[in-house]
Parts: structure tokens; C-alpha cells; sequence
């Protein structure tokens, strides 16, 4: 950028004044057309698009409980009933494990999850106006999270672990044993949607009275997530 300006050791004063101006000027008005470039969008984009997910799935109890059989369940791929004990297994076996990497499976499980919610239910279901909505809230923030970043990352090469999780879940259908399948109730899943969700973007949830670990199992069991989500 700046190799075009001259050695300015011979010249006058005045010029070589003039000339360092042209060439900071010139230098500055390079960078200023390149942050479009080299500048994603902040992380802080990515809160308001999880924060209007976390609104619908407030209201899951109602539509994937009380709205289905009792103890119906859905069958949907083992590596798909992803909680926050997976997260925890995960980053022991891979060391320095980067929570972009976590990120982008989390993504990756849960638009399995949400279609299959949705390909149980008939047009008609009552549920299935909210399940439709989810999913859309879900592909918005995804588009945010993935214009977050620069491409390049979604094309480097994960941990062999998370590799073999990932293979797993693109899967053919047809190709996946028996063994792999779970049957889990809509309600479950979403709740294991939400709780990672927290625990993965946990800088979107914080607390205004105090940093919650929302990565602990302990911390859902003890009922504070009433105070996030009446209906949950």
C-alpha cells in the first residue's frame, strides 16, 4: 500500500511534506476500503437472533407437551440427544477445544432435530405453526452466525472427534444401524436446544445480578430456569 511513496531524503522540505500527506492519506483511505472486506459482523449480532429463539422456545412446554400424547416420543439420531454432558465429554477429550467448533455442531444437531419435530406433525397439528416458527428463528440465527465469520473457518478441518460426531450425523438415513436411534419426547429435545444453547452463547444470557454457569448440569436441575422461561 505504501510503495509507491518516494525516498524523500533529497527533496525540499515543503515537498517532502506535502508528499508524506499525499501517502498517509492515500494509506488511510486503503484501510477504510478494506474494512468491509476484513470485518465481519461483531459477535454481539448473533445475541439478538438467539435472544428472539430463546423467546419461542419459552413457550415449549405448552406446544411439545401438552400438545402430544403422553410419553410420545420421536426417533431421531443418538448423536442428535445432544446435552450438556456431551459438551462436557467433548472438551475433555480434545484439549484447548475451540467453542467455535462446538458452535458450528451445535447448529448442525439441532436443524436435524427441528426437522424431524416438524415431519411427525400433520398440517393440521396445533403445534405445528410453532414448530414452523422455531425453525425459522433457528435459520436466522444461523445466517448470523455464519456471516459472523469468514469463511475460511467454516473450511478449516475439525478435531478428529468431532469429525466422526459430524460424519455421523450426515448420515443417509438408511445407511444408520439401528443401534444409533433414540426415541425422545419433542419437549426433551427442545429442552437440550435451549440449556446448550445457554451454555454455548452463554455471553448472549448473562445475568444482570450474577454470572451464571449455565454449562452445569446443576444449574438446570435447581429450577432457576423458571426465572428464565415461566412456561419451560
Amino acid at each position: 500500500m505504501f510503495t509507491h511513496c518516494a525516498d524523500f531524503r533529497l527533496q525540499p522540505k515543503s515537498m517532502v511534506q506535502l508528499s508524506n500527506s499525499v501517502c498517509l492519506l492515500g494509506g488511510l483511505l486503503g484501510l477504510f476500503l478494506l474494512v468491509p472486506v476484513q470485518m465481519a459482523p461483531t459477535p454481539a449480532s448473533l445475541c439478538t437472533p438467539l435472544k428472539t429463539l430463546n423467546d419461542s422456545l419459552s413457550h415449549r412446554r405448552r406446544y411439545m407437551k401438552h400438545n402430544f400424547p403422553i410419553n410420545y416420543t420421536i426417533r431421531v439420531h443418538h448423536n442428535e440427544v445432544f446435552k450438556l454432558s456431551n459438551i462436557s465429554r467433548m472438551r475433555l477429550q480434545v484439549e484447548g477445544l475451540d467453542d467455535l467448533v462446538l458452535q458450528r455442531l451445535w447448529f448442525q444437531v439441532n436443524q436435524g432435530v427441528l426437522k424431524k419435530i416438524i415431519r411427525v406433525m400433520p398440517e393440521r397439528h396445533p403445534s405445528r405453526p410453532y414448530a414452523a416458527e422455531l425453525e425459522r428463528r433457528f435459520r436466522d440465527a444461523e445466517g448470523v452466525f455464519v456471516q459472523s465469520h469468514h469463511a475460511e473457518v467454516f473450511q478449516q478441518e475439525l478435531p478428529e472427534s468431532i469429525q466422526d460426531t459430524w460424519d455421523l450425523l450426515t448420515e443417509e438415513p438408511d445407511r444408520v444401524p439401528e443401534s444409533r436411534w433414540r426415541y425422545v419426547s419433542p419437549k426433551s429435545l427442545l429442552d437440550n436446544f435451549c440449556h446448550t444453547m445457554h451454555c454455548l452463547f452463554s455471553k448472549c444470557f448473562v445475568s444482570m445480578e450474577e454470572q451464571q454457569d449455565y454449562c452445569s448440569v446443576s444449574y438446570w436441575r435447581k429450577g432457576k430456569k423458571k426465572d428464565l422461561h415461566p412456561e419451560s
